[in-house]
């Protein structure tokens, strides 16, 4: 009885691993004012947050611009949920960050080597800039956006400048 509980135990470690760490992080506080990093450092952007955007909507994040395939680092330690294309923001990352938390980055030009379920820190590289989905055919920027069980935040507040 013991080898097989012994046994399950080995088999069930990572998924054990997993919900522990997913436990953690969503008892962390959420980030406050100024406390994450650029996820493009050096590089100086606005609160472009609420601005008009086609078929009325409004712009849910903010743009930070840079060179085409600069890399963009992760703002928080946290679980990657989805490295994938969708329309709007074409080549995109989402990564659960701390309070449940999900931390989008999209128009990226290309991924690093990321997997679903993949544990990341704040610092990692989670994509390139570039202008993929809805942003195709204007200048390479980021797209970095926070959303809540009650919807999207405004992100820039959270943000240190540099």
């Amino acid at each position: 009885m013991l080898a097989v509980l012994a046994g399950a135990a080995w088999l069930l470690w990572p998924q054990i691993q997993t919900a522990r760490r997913t436990a953690t992080l969503l008892a962390a506080p959420a980030p406050t004012a100024r406390s994450l990093p650029n996820p493009l450092p050096g590089r100086r952007f606005v609160d472009t947050w609420g601005g008009a955007r086609s078929q009325g909507r409004r712009h849910e994040g903010v743009d930070i611009f840079a060179t085409r395939g600069t890399p963009i680092r992760a703002t928080t330690r946290g679980m990657v949920l989805n490295v994938g294309p969708n329309t709007l923001g074409g080549r995109t990352v989402m990564v659960l960050g701390p309070a449940g938390q999900r931390h989008y980055y999209a128009h990226l030009e290309r991924y690093p080597d990321l997997e679903r379920g993949e544990w990341i820190e704040a610092g990692d590289v989670v994509g390139y800039v570039g202008d993929s989905g809805n942003a195709r055919g204007t200048p390479p920027h980021l797209h970095y956006g926070i959303y809540t069980a009650g919807g999207a935040i405004n992100p820039y507040p959270l943000l240190r400048q540099n």
